[in-house]
């Protein structure tokens, strides 16, 4: 299993919906990013993502799966939190 198969099916099901995902095998770490998850309950945005792996997690390509839920105004404000520690990250290189 690929990050970018788990990113393409969930913004796929999921059509306002950013998807960032890391890891590898059957691990991964999403990152949600929508303003209609992030008003719901926990226990609700996790279903709403669980209802569309559980095909894989019960085959057993994906064991783990971490979540964190963004509306669009706390991923921008987190991404420029990250710029800020690092600034290298929005630095452009020319040739």
């Amino acid at each position: 299993m690929q990050a970018a198969e788990v990113k393409s099916l969930l913004e796929e099901k999921l059509p306002n919906t950013q998807v960032e995902v890391e890891g590898e095998g059957c691990n991964f770490q999403l990152n949600l990013i929508s303003d209609e998850l992030a008003a719901l309950s926990p226990v609700k945005r996790q279903q709403q993502i669980y209802a569309h792996l559980n095909a894989w997690i019960a085959d057993g390509s994906i064991h783990a799966v971490t979540m964190k839920f963004f509306s669009q105004a706390d991923w921008a404000a987190a991404i420029k939190a990250s710029n800020r520690q690092h600034p290298d990250h929005d630095t452009e290189v020319w040739p």
